[in-house]
């Protein structure tokens, strides 16, 4: 089995800005809260409801969700919006191509039945190349081609 998490400057980029979100949100609460004189409490769980999420956001930060997993029946795609087809058997895959989505590499797997999965590998943790190596292994497993040793196909 394969398991690709976020890359590590990804998750950097999002935790960024979704901190930089969370403190403007912050601040318009607390702006609102003092130009309508609301009652202490209410800045009070604005604040305590911002640091909860600052902390949410750490632990997804640290602990990186698998985003792609590979096994010997098939491969399944979590937390990629626009992902398209979310799971598949490797029997359903038609072929793989390489493709570029709004100024991201991405690997397509077009299914059997017209529709097709895309990944962008820019957001995975690992070289693109051994993603799509690792993917066309599993592909050939999964359809029955063993590789002969010291042979390209």
């Amino acid at each position: 089995m394969s398991r690709y998490r976020f890359s590590g400057p990804f998750v950097i980029r999002l935790l960024g800005l979704s901190l930089a979100s969370l403190g403007l949100l912050v601040v318009l609460l607390v702006a609102l809260v003092a130009a309508l004189s609301l009652p202490g409490i209410v800045l009070t769980a604005v604040l305590v409801a911002a640091l909860l999420a600052v902390l949410a956001l750490g632990l997804v930060a640290v602990r990186r969700p698998v985003v792609v997993s590979f096994d010997e029946i098939g491969y399944r795609v979590r937390l990629v919006r626009g992902a398209g087809v979310r799971q598949a058997e490797w029997k359903q895959v038609e072929d793989v191509a390489a493709t570029v989505v709004a100024g991201e590499r991405c690997v397509v797997l077009r299914l059997r039945d017209g529709r097709s999965t895309t990944v962008p590998v820019s957001v995975l943790a690992g070289r693109p190349d051994d993603f799509v190596h690792d993917l066309k292994r599993h592909l050939d497993r999964g359809h029955g081609y063993r590789r002969v040793p010291g042979r390209k196909r």
